[in-house]
């Protein structure tokens, strides 16, 4: 990765904006100003996530940057680029790059464009989320702004780098992160090996989840995703990654021709998934929906008979809980995060196997197709996740961070009066 001191980026913005570097800084007076004038009202939030698509790390972005919307907050959203042409953008949205820079030159553009944004907007606090979100979003707001920041650990370790799990570590250990939040017990473990300096930084705060409501019976949903309307539907909601494990799901279907697997996603593993299912035989047994919107989850939920969850490495798997929350039986890999957060008052909220056992995995597919009264205790158990998992409560603690990130940033003669 290229790191570029604060001199250096004015000069890459000055290129991109035609602009000198003199006046692409705002002087020190305009920022306090700024931030005196907002001091009436509640802070301004920006949320800096990676690309922009429909998946699980944007859909907590969304969820907790409208709940602090919602408590007066002032949040604007920054994307580095646009992964997917159906993500439907929240309010007060902006993007670094019509797509993923792919050299050194478009590299460089694209951190003049982040330096850029984020002195524009001029934010009062900084979240980040996934682990280039952190990294790179992390370090240019800090040579930008002043905001203290705030990093959201959503990114299971095993999708990192090793070089970037150093980065990581480092920004955490010399207080990049003022703070960093983690979304489950399971995750806080996996850092107990970390320095103190940064274990002190770490906060729990499990996500919360909008339920999933369909509003089309189960024939009128097949019919709009194209689904046969008799056939036993397994299915997935998950970006097509090699770390999903998605083949797993299609090697059921060897001993099982009267299954049919729905995959709902984009992603790199496409091609091979879809190549498995050629060398296997069950191409007509498999149906690639592409990618669904927030508002589609729901109706494509209903399509299904069980949800298959075979990932190799989650933080907290917010597919499997809406669908477990929406009634349908749940089969997980045996992960001991998603023990944690598949489960209520005890109870399983899903079935775990060993998801690369093909014989296990078929195995406790048909046990919840055919064990009816076994299927209604994790719906029951399912529906208790709500409970668990409450957006409000989650915004709330995100807000209870944010301010005392903020008490602790004021600069004398910055903010005056009460938020």
């Amino acid at each position: 990765m290229t790191i570029l001191n604060k001199s250096q980026f004015e000069r890459v913005l000055a290129l991109e904006s035609g602009t000198s570097a003199q006046t692409a800084t705002p002087p020190r007076d305009a920022g306090v100003t700024d931030r005196t004038a907002r001091s009436a009202k509640r802070a301004r939030v920006l949320l800096i996530q990676t690309q922009a698509e429909n998946a699980g790390a944007q859909e907590i972005s969304r969820l907790v940057g409208a709940g602090l919307a919602a408590r007066g907050y002032d949040v604007h959203n920054l994307f580095f680029f646009r992964q997917s042409r159906s993500f439907d953008e929240p309010p007060q949205t902006v993007y670094c790059a019509p797509h993923r820079p792919g050299d050194p030159l478009s590299f460089l553009r694209f951190l003049g464009a982040l330096y850029a944004r984020i002195r524009q907007l001029r934010p009062d606090v900084v979240l980040t989320f996934q682990h280039y979100g952190n990294s790179i979003g992390g370090i240019v707001s800090r040579l930008a702004s002043p905001a203290p920041v705030i990093a959201n650990q959503v990114s299971a370790r095993l999708t990192m780098p090793g070089w970037l799990s150093g980065v990581d570590r480092l920004m955490g250990q010399l207080g990049v992160f003022d703070s960093i939040t983690v979304n489950s017990h399971d995750m806080l473990r996996d850092y107990s090996r970390y320095p103190e300096g940064y274990r002190k930084r770490l906060t729990h705060v499990p996500h919360g989840f909008d339920q999933k409501r369909a509003t089309l019976s189960k024939a009128d949903a097949r019919r709009q995703f194209g689904l046969k309307p008799d056939a036993i539907i397994l299915g997935s909601a998950a970006r097509l990654h090699p770390l999903k494990q998605l083949d797993a799901a299609i090697r059921v279907l060897a001993n099982r021709p009267d299954w049919t697997v729905a995959l709902a996603g984009q992603g790199q593993d496409e091609p091979r998934l879809r190549e498995l299912a050629d060398r296997l035989g069950v191409s007509d047994h498999v149906q690639f929906i592409g990618e669904i919107s927030p508002e589609q989850v729901a109706n494509f939920l209903a399509c299904l008979d069980v949800f298959v969850f075979p990932s190799l490495a989650e933080t907290f798997g917010l597919a499997a809980v809406e669908a477990a929350n929406a009634g349908v039986p749940v089969i997980a890999n045996d992960l001991p995060v998603l023990r944690e957060v598949l489960s209520y008052q005890g109870g399983p909220a899903a079935v775990f196997v060993d998801a690369s056992d093909t014989a296990a995995m078929t195995a406790a597919i048909a046990r919840v197709l055919a064990d009816d009264e076994f299927a209604a205790q994790l719906r029951r158990a399912g529906d208790g996740l709500k409970m668990r998992y409450s957006v409000d409560a989650m915004a709330d603690e995100y807000a209870r961070i944010i301010e005392q990130a903020l008490a602790e940033n004021v600069q004398p003669g910055e903010r005056t009066g009460d938020r």
